[in-house]
């Protein structure tokens, strides 16, 4: 297995139906709660440990994932309300490495991540389905439409989730 990739690349075939949306919509909305399992009764050490050999700690992984859904976040409400606006991305391999990411509580960004996605998953539920054509711009990627962007958070929520819970299976926690 990969250790960078235990659920595997992200890819999109580039349509998505109504019924396959709101699949992904329900696993952005599970996000918090999956993550919250997977780091259910982890000690200060143990949230200090590299998931992967020079990769982030567990406790990097937590505050990571708040941090890009906030982007994301803001992202679909930029597309609905702007004509393909374009976003401003961030060094999230930066932001890890601040004190806050290396050090804080993750209960504070697993409220964060309970609060938002509560949120956000109300937002996407309200959306028509033509809503989830609208695009916005990334200077790296290109443009990039929402049904990608549900993909790609749904996606990504599982994957740092799998990050942990396949070290906590090879581990034996």
């Amino acid at each position: 297995m990969d250790l960078r990739f235990p659920i595997g690349p992200f890819s999109f075939a580039g349509t998505l139906s109504d019924a396959e949306r709101q699949t992904l919509i329900d696993q952005i909305a599970s996000t918090p709660e999956r993550m919250r399992a997977a780091v259910a009764g982890l000690t200060d050490e143990q949230l200090n440990t590299e998931y992967r050999p020079d990769g982030w700690t567990v406790r990097q992984v937590v505050h990571h994932v708040p941090e890009s859904h906030l982007h994301s976040y803001i992202r679909f409400k930029l597309a609905i309300t702007e004509d393909e606006p374009t976003i401003k991305p961030y060094f999230e391999d930066r932001w890890a490495e601040l004190a806050d990411a290396r050090g804080a509580p993750i209960e504070l960004s697993l409220d964060l991540l309970d609060a938002l996605h509560s949120r956000w998953v109300w937002f996407l539920r309200s959306l028509k389905p033509s809503d989830f054509q609208r695009a916005f711009r990334h200077p790296e990627l290109g443009v990039v439409s929402l049904d990608k962007n549900v993909a790609l958070y749904a996606w990504h929520g599982q994957h740092h989730v799998a990050h942990i819970t396949s070290l906590r299976d090879r581990i034996g926690w």
